[in-house]
């Protein structure tokens, strides 16, 4: 094995145990209620995101259940989004301290992270080509191919991060 790989993981390994040790992981880890809690909170959370992120998705794909254009759907629960998505970041840092040597190893967690770097990105391609060009295409249903495309790899992708993120549990054995 190269060694720079060892140094690496051995960097990762440390961190992994730092945050363990933390006074912020041991009180979770240590408190009979704290990790419950939190954990509702995240999974609130987690809901209000895919909930949001799939209504302007289902959008995206051309089902109109709303009598709104996407841009007002888009404009109306984006900020609900952000909030939630930084809420269950908060929530997900806290539950990851609580036993880090674990989580960082172990593939479930790995994957979720994984998959939410690229539904971040296909939300970073969405806006800056199709959204740029929304108001040719928001009143048309169904919507342009890639826009479709788009909301349906969205949703997909979240739906992996829901499949994934209840996989954890299952895996910390």
């Amino acid at each position: 094995m190269d060694p720079s790989v060892n140094v690496t993981m051995n960097a990762w390994a440390n961190f992994l145990l730092w945050v363990y040790e933390s006074p912020v992981g041991t009180a979770i880890r240590e408190s009979a209620t704290l990790f419950p809690w939190i954990e509702s909170l995240h999974v609130l959370a987690i809901t209000i995101v895919v909930g949001t992120i799939a209504i302007v998705d289902l959008r995206l794909i051309g089902y109109a259940a709303h009598r709104r254009s996407a841009n007002q759907l888009i404009d109306d629960l984006l900020p609900f989004t952000w909030v939630a998505f930084v809420a269950a970041v908060v929530t997900g840092g806290l539950l990851f301290t609580s036993n880090a040597t674990m989580y960082g190893v172990n593939k479930p967690f790995l994957a979720k992270m994984c998959v939410i770097v690229l539904a971040g990105l296909n939300m970073a391609f969405f806006h800056l080509t199709a959204h740029r060009r929304i108001k040719d295409w928001d009143q048309t249903l169904p919507p342009p191919r890639g826009v479709r495309i788009a909301g349906l790899t969205s949703l997909s992708l979240w739906i992996v991060v829901l499949f994934l993120g209840r996989w954890i549990g299952f895996t910390l054995l």
